[in-house]
């Protein structure tokens, strides 16, 4: 007997497709109210940190190289106070397979369906995770379909999602692409029922441990280089798996580096919005993922995110896409080095908070990516500008998303912006108590001040504010 194909039909039944395409049961970690054992569900993953480098070293991922950024930080310390301009480096992650750090991702997503008898891995992303789970899949033998929201309704697709997609088709994979709205996860839900394929989501703890690696590697290679661990790390935030993981490794090193997340500016467009989703210049790293995903982590692919980016977040700041785009353009002409858009997210924080932090500090920027024919500057200005987005040069905090595109008129005019994280974290209490119809009970007090990193006496302060 045939099962019924229509959207509510598919939704209702996502969550036995899930356990059946990730072979977790979720129900194990669940208390029944707003707590769940994160924990133990980390733990799932059945890999320890060793094993993990050694999977992602057998598929030719990980041990990427440190690169001090001399002259971008000779240029900070023109525009900060004498005595400050932290030096920066970058983690160079492109030197990754798929070119970018979602190999290590991959790696143990692919290497885990494998392990299960799984006949093909299916991924839903706008790219970048799809060419790492293609070139993973590739070199395991194993079918690969990458599901991606890619066009508006007068199939109109962004060059650098487009530029993905080539990537993604050139290492083996089936490419499915969709036009934006909710019908990539109704997509994603059928394919994984029809094909029997492994779920290998950014979002389950198999894709966040593999990112472990990438932060322990770090804090290890900085140590046995200069002796001490970077004073900050700054990550870009999107779904939170990037920082998440990142943080993670940097505590099984014990390193003890301040935390920051980076993302672009897209306050005022609506992601899933039709007409608004080609007047934004990027398509991943920016607030339209990070915000959302950061209040409220499980509204991914899966029952229970293992990508929880409050839980190891020190600071969170926001940058403009024209500042962005001006450091890409700089890091290729100062330092001979063509990078892609996500990891110059955080490199154009970074040369903001260099100036605030002394001379003798260090700053890393802990990814990098490909660069291709849609990511470079040119493609994606010239694509605003065929949007109506006005581009001009001047002062970047007159930037409004969706309606102009301010490239900074001079490098000083780089500001990083803090988000404040206390209305975040309120904001996510207020998402878990809408969650659940009973009060909160202790368990989940508990649990809430650990996803804020806080303590309860700020979530029942927080939870009576609400209430208020």
């Amino acid at each position: 007997m045939s099962l019924a194909n229509d959207y509510a039909s598919v939704m209702a039944r996502k969550g036995e497709i899930m356990k059946k395409s990730v072979g977790i049961d979720y129900g194990e970690f669940e208390s029944g109210s707003i707590a769940f054992d994160y924990k133990k569900m980390m733990q799932e993953t059945s890999y320890t940190l060793e094993e993990m480098q050694k999977i992602q070293l057998d598929a030719h991922v990980g041990n990427t190289p440190i690169i001090e950024l001399r002259n971008l930080t000779a240029l900070a310390r023109k525009c900060a106070k004498p005595g400050f301009g932290a030096r920066i480096f970058i983690k160079d992650e492109a030197a990754n397979p798929s070119g970018s750090f979602k190999a290590r991702r991959a790696a143990n997503a692919v290497y885990h369906a494998k392990k299960l008898g799984f006949k093909g891995v299916l991924t839903a992303t706008s790219g970048n995770y799809g060419a790492a789970v293609a070139s993973q899949a590739a070199m395991a033998g194993l079918k690969c379909i990458v599901v991606q929201e890619c066009y508006d309704s007068k199939g109109v697709g962004q060059p650098e999602i487009i530029e993905k997609a080539r990537k993604c088709e050139a290492l083996g994979a089936e490419v499915v692409q969709l036009s934006v709205g909710p019908e990539l996860f109704y997509k994603f839900l059928l394919l994984l029922e029809e094909t029997g394929y492994f779920n290998a989501s950014l979002y389950t703890p198999f894709g966040i441990a593999g990112v472990e690696t990438l932060g322990y590697e770090t804090s290890i290679q900085f140590r046995e280089k200069y002796g001490k661990d970077p004073d900050a790390i700054i990550c870009t935030n999107a779904g939170g798996g990037n920082l998440t993981g990142t943080a993670r490794g940097l505590e099984k090193a014990g390193a003890t580096s301040t935390v920051i997340g980076a993302s672009v500016n897209l306050s005022g467009l609506h992601m899933a919005s039709d007409t608004q989703f080609n007047k934004k210049s990027f398509t991943t790293g920016h607030t339209g993922f990070g915000i959302p995903f950061s209040t409220w982590p499980d509204r991914s692919d899966v029952p229970r995110s293992a990508a929880r980016p409050l839980r190891y977040m020190d600071r969170y700041v926001t940058v403009t896409q024209g500042c962005v785009f001006y450091i890409t353009e700089t890091l290729a002409s100062l330092e001979g080095l063509e990078k892609g858009p996500a990891g110059n997210t955080s490199l154009a924080a970074a040369f903001s908070i260099a100036q605030e932090m002394p001379d003798d500090r260090f700053l890393l920027v802990q990814e990098t990516e490909y660069t291709g024919a849609g990511k470079h500057i040119q493609p994606q200005l010239s694509f605003a500008r065929e949007n109506g987005i006005k581009l001009f040069f001047g002062d970047p905090k007159d930037e409004i998303p969706g309606e102009n595109l301010v490239l900074p008129s001079h490098p000083s005019l780089i500001k990083a912006t803090d988000v404040d994280l206390n209305r975040l974290r309120k904001s996510l209490i207020k998402a878990a108590l809408n969650s659940v119809s009973a009060p909160p009970t202790p368990e989940d007090i508990r649990f809430l001040a650990e996803e804020t990193r806080t303590d309860e006496s700020f979530v029942r302060a927080a939870i009576e504010e609400l209430e208020a």
